[in-house]
């Protein structure tokens, strides 16, 4: 086995393992069920605590508003698989980003909707939850939006710094609220955050807007306006690399060099000494590193360091020279005594392009398999993954995917989203399918009919067979017959449809009538599946034909029944005595033939063996029925002897 690469932390369990007690454990799908057994760690016997604790691995699956982070990226995920394998990967690229985009915007739904709950809710610890949920997307959003920029969108020279300033932009939105605090404030000049927010705005890029709030303090100082206007100039004329127009990377390259020495002209000639605030903004401009490391409180971060540094040094830096720049920025920005959180190793293997780096520390650090999986699945359709397979048999997206379903399996409603993760894992997603299946609780018939119908559609026989027996059995338990039958059938058990149609014959005997009509006037083919449940569908159509009036169609079927042997012989005296109203009728029904059969069948009923358990007074109903019946038959034989050998003129 492979070693792990970081000791799991411990998981404290309220109220349990006092007084060094051993505790006992059961792995479950989703859960881990944790007890207190009766012995101590020396091995003396003492009273237990008699709670069970139920340790779960994903909490996030409980939470609702995250369950519409779980069934939104699904209907992404499935959407992604329908694109076609044939169109060349390159091709795809637009799909892919817009895609990734998609899944980004769900994950900031969610966040704002966490956001509003914090905010609203009285509960202290659920807003603190809501909080963590929160910091947690955060960074998956963060992390996501960098790989779409590195990965899938894989933005070449000058165009990769723009989106590096879109992503730092997108994730560091407080300069808009500062911004707009000290532009709507009384004097926004002599507002405490107004140089906060011009050297906000320069640090990333929004050379217009900080030209904007310039503005305000050079329309008050007509003294210094020169000075004013020397900036303005130098933020206005700052080349920004347009990657839809004509102009070359070279080019561009020869422009902002011309730029940045005049920027640096200025500071030397100390075209800004007089204000500090300015000159700080120059030194900016020409990528004085010391300057930058000065604004760490509105840098905030390393990464948000590495792009500014880069805008001011290295605007055309191409996608391999990225890792060099990443890690000196991160060292600068956090000193020889800060160690880095998890996030910044992650988002530093993703500027070093170890994309399975990134996604092995991701699936340490977070706390579910949403993120990991669903990435992982983007980058291997971008044809990002193929030369990373596992040793035991499937590739990386395939596990995650595999481990993120099983998730979902133990969530009493989001196991059907796992059922398309499974379907588009080849090579062991059925196999996890049907284990997963067969756990899901059938709660209700409702439910089971779902599950059946997954299944069905997947040629799954024998999880089908499983479900139609357990809710057969359970509609028999409750004398459901209809509904016992009906599973019965679905599930082709001949022995438990025999079992169940003894049950309704039986019930017929105690009753003198049919329950579920319906089911029984509909069984078709299906009433072929064992001869006792032929006999009931064929008895069923016999007392139908009867009720219609069609005599003659109803005594040729319950002659045929007993004739074919289809009939048990326990019922012979029960349909002989069914045909007693048949043969009373004024008409002739039953011809000579037929009444010689019948004959035949009541007289090797009594020839038989006398049943063990029959009373006296059961003897003497089954003589009178015998009576009844020779009687009645003497008399048809006789009115059909004379109706056949009447010769009609």
């Amino acid at each position: 086995m492979e070693e792990v690469d970081v000791e799991p932390s411990p998981t404290l369990i309220p109220g349990a393992g006092f007084h060094q007690r051993h505790l006992g454990f059961e792995w479950g799908p989703g859960d881990l069920l944790v007890y207190e057994t009766n012995y101590k760690l020396q091995g003396s016997k003492s009273a237990g605590s008699p709670f069970v604790h139920i340790v779960r691995k994903d909490e996030d699956i409980c939470s609702p508003i995250l369950r519409k982070l779980f069934n939104e990226s699904h209907l992404i995920f499935v959407g992604l698989q329908k694109i076609k394998e044939d169109v060349p990967s390159k091709n795809k690229k637009p799909q892919f980003v817009s895609i990734s985009k998609n899944y980004r915007s769900v994950i900031r739904a969610c966040m704002e909707e966490l956001q509003q709950n914090a905010v609203l809710t009285q509960d202290g610890s659920l807003a603190s939850q809501y909080g963590d949920q929160v910091s947690i997307l955060l960074a998956i959003e963060l992390i996501w939006n960098l790989c779409e920029v590195l990965f899938i969108d894989a933005a070449p020279a000058g165009s990769l710094l723009l989106h590096l300033l879109d992503w730092v932009r997108l994730h560091k939105s407080d300069v808009d609220t500062r911004a707009r605090e000290v532009l709507q404030s009384d004097s926004p000049t002599r507002h405490q955050s107004y140089w906060d927010v011009v050297i906000s705005l320069v640090l990333q890029g929004r050379m217009d807007e900080a030209r904007q709030v310039l503005s305000k303090q050079a329309s008050l100082r007509a003294e210094s306006s020169s000075v004013f206007r020397r900036m303005d100039v130098l933020l206005q004329t700052m080349p920004i690399f347009n990657p839809t127009g004509t102009q070359t990377l070279t080019e561009f390259d020869v422009k902002w060099r011309n730029w940045h020495e005049e920027c640096d002209r200025s500071l030397q000639d100390n075209t800004f000494a007089s204000n500090r605030h300015l000159e700080t903004i120059c030194k900016i401009l020409v990528g004085d590193e010391d300057a930058l490391l000065e604004q760490k409180e509105l840098l905030s971060t390393w990464y948000h360091f590495l792009v500014s540094r880069l805008l001011f040094t290295h605007p055309t830096i191409k996608p391999p020279d990225l890792h060099y720049y990443a890690q000196s920025s991160m060292n600068m920005f956090l000193g020889p005594r800060a160690s880095p959180e998890p996030l910044d190793i992650i988002l530093l293997s993703a500027f070093e392009f170890d994309l399975h780096q990134v996604i092995k520390d991701c699936s340490i650090a977070l706390n579910n398999w949403w993120f990991v999986a669903h990435l992982t699945d983007l980058l291997d359709h971008c044809k990002l993954l193929q030369s990373h397979n596992l040793h035991f048999g499937s590739n990386l997206r395939e596990f995650l995917v595999l481990e993120y379903a099983s998730g979902l399996f133990t969530h009493h409603s989001l196991w059907q989203l796992a059922v398309d993760y499974f379907d588009h894992c080849p090579e062991f997603g059925r196999v996890y399918l049907e284990l997963q299946i067969e756990r899901v609780p059938l709660d209700t018939e409702r439910k089971a009919i779902k599950v059946l119908r997954i299944c069905e559609d997947r040629q799954m026989s024998e999880q089908v067979r499983s479900i139609c027996k357990i809710m057969a059995k359970r509609a028999l338990r409750n004398n459901r017959l209809g509904s016992a039958l009906s599973w019965s059938i679905r599930a082709k058990d001949a022995a438990f449809a025999t079992l169940i149609s003894e049950r309704f014959l039986q019930d017929y005997s105690n009753k003198g009538s049919f329950t579920d009509l319906d089911l029984l006037d509909n069984l078709g083919p299906a009433m072929l599946l064992s001869d006792r449940l032929t006999f009931l569908g064929k008895y069923r159509e016999f007392h139908r034909l009867y009720g219609e009036k069609r005599f003659s169609e109803a005594a040729k079927l319950l002659l045929s029944l007993m004739t074919a042997k289809i009939a048990p012989r326990s019922l012979w005296m029960t349909l002989l005595t069914d045909a007693l109203p048949l043969l009373e009728q004024k008409e002739v029904i039953f011809s000579v033939d037929q009444t010689y059969e019948l004959m035949s069948c009541l007289e090797e009923l009594n020839s038989g063996t006398k049943e063990p358990n029959q009373t006296d007074q059961d003897e003497d109903i089954e003589s009178t029925k015998t009576e009844l019946l020779r009687l009645s038959l003497a008399r048809n034989l006789a009115m059909a002897i004379v109706k056949e050998g009447t010769i009609e003129t």
